[in-house]
């Protein structure tokens, strides 16, 4: 454990020093999720303008879900998105096996060697947005609900990368999976628009229990606006440690079909 922590460290120090050479890519990332986050935003106002409230929730509510994403998009970014994003490629062209020949854990390296500091702004800025939205709904946060909405923050984030994984993982199976990431482009752009709790039926089977970006960005509002009840917590604790054993378990199993150029 103590050595993959030294790793993670290292990783990180060499990405910032290539960032700060740089200083354009470090902004970059920054600028660009930035804009993002202030167009839905803006969205949302929009939309309040016209009516009271979206599915039961609230101005300020909506406010908590939009800052939320923003944080957990943010983090994304921050620690482990372009560290994985390419595995499809790395799998089709078998960069891989530089990989898997270095000792160390090739998902651990995966994850962690393009850490984007550039990040870090917007998630100070989300943070700020989540607190704005929380003044407007009146929420009295002490400090073990803000701890809590912190811990699912982070249990989303994980979540997040859950996905990232399996859908990046499958090309160890399957020739191309430029279908399946146009896929995960749509699941995001609609639960991060969509709250939650407007799925019904069919629907919440499928975004909160197959294919889960609809509790991501949800359950820390419904937590923090206390609108969850204990059942709901349960539940979204045990999704999200049911897909990171999966997404564990898939990596392995992907890895066992890799066919390495050099073999």
């Amino acid at each position: 454990m103590t050595k993959n922590l030294r790793f993670i460290l290292l990783l990180i120090k060499f990405k910032f020093t290539r960032m700060m050479a740089f200083r354009f890519s470090f902004w970059g990332a920054f600028f660009a999720d930035g804009s993002l986050f202030l167009i839905q935003l803006l969205t949302f106002e929009t939309i309040y303008s016209q009516v009271d409230s979206i599915g039961g929730w609230n101005r300020g509510q909506m406010i908590i879900f939009v800052g939320t994403f923003s944080i957990i998009n943010a983090l994304n970014m921050l620690i482990y998105f372009f560290g994985i994003v390419d595995l499809p490629g790395k799998i089709r062209r078998g960069d891989l096996d530089h990989y898997l020949t270095k000792p160390i854990n090739p998902l651990l390296r995966l994850t962690f060697e393009n850490v984007n500091v550039g990040s870090i702004p917007l998630v100070i800025m989300s943070i700020l947005i989540v607190c704005y939205g929380v003044n407007i709904s009146g929420i009295q946060v002490s400090f073990l609900l803000g701890l809590g909405y912190a811990a699912f923050v982070l249990l989303m984030t994980l979540l997040w990368y859950d996905m990232e994984l399996i859908l990046r993982t499958i090309p160890f199976l399957v020739i191309s999976a430029n279908g399946i990431m146009r896929l995960e482009d749509l699941m995001l752009e609609l639960n991060f628009k969509v709250p939650g709790v407007l799925y019904k039926g069919v629907f919440k089977l499928i975004f909160y229990f197959l294919l889960p970006y609809g509790i991501m960005s949800t359950v820390p509002t419904q937590f923090i606006t206390h609108s969850i009840d204990g059942r709901g917590v349960g539940v979204s604790i045990f999704t999200v440690i049911v897909f990171t054993v999966f997404a564990l378990w898939f990596w392995k199993f992907g890895l066992k079909h890799y066919q390495s150029v050099s073999s």
